[in-house]
């Protein structure tokens, strides 16, 4: 039995959306607590910079396999909407501000553009690679 492109492509997005909520998971999910400066008050946090940046290159890297595999259409939505959701769950339960909107903002508009570029840029550079003559 072989799989239609419509089922391969609608497994590779469910694939992927689990992947990026992973992701999430991995680097930021787990971290919940903020840290007071004890002379300032002000407070900070919750992630580290290692936190975001091993985030963000993961991402990078997920959407990167993603567009040699998938459309870069499928990819960015997918991971822009999955990685939005499951940042905005966890900000939401720790926030009280109301302010966990404008960071959703944020992080979608930052997810939309990452994941396109990079997916468009796999996805070329796979497609240039494929036709290249050995």
């Amino acid at each position: 039995m072989t799989a239609t492109r419509g089922t391969s492509a609608s497994l590779g997005a469910l694939f992927l959306a689990v992947a990026t909520v992973g992701v999430w998971v991995l680097w930021l999910g787990w971290d919940t607590e903020y840290t007071v400066d004890p002379q300032t008050g002000s407070r900070s946090g919750p992630y580290e910079p290692w936190q975001v940046i091993g985030c963000v290159l993961t991402l990078a890297l997920l959407a990167a396999l993603a567009g040699t595999r998938l459309s870069p259409w499928l990819v960015a939505p997918v991971m822009t909407v999955a990685f939005t959701a499951a940042w905005s769950r966890g900000a939401l339960s720790s926030d009280d501000s109301g302010l966990w909107a404008v960071g959703a903002i944020l992080v979608l508009i930052g997810m939309a553009i990452g994941s396109t570029l990079v997916s468009i840029g796999a996805h070329r550079l796979s497609r240039h690679l494929a036709r290249r003559p050995s």
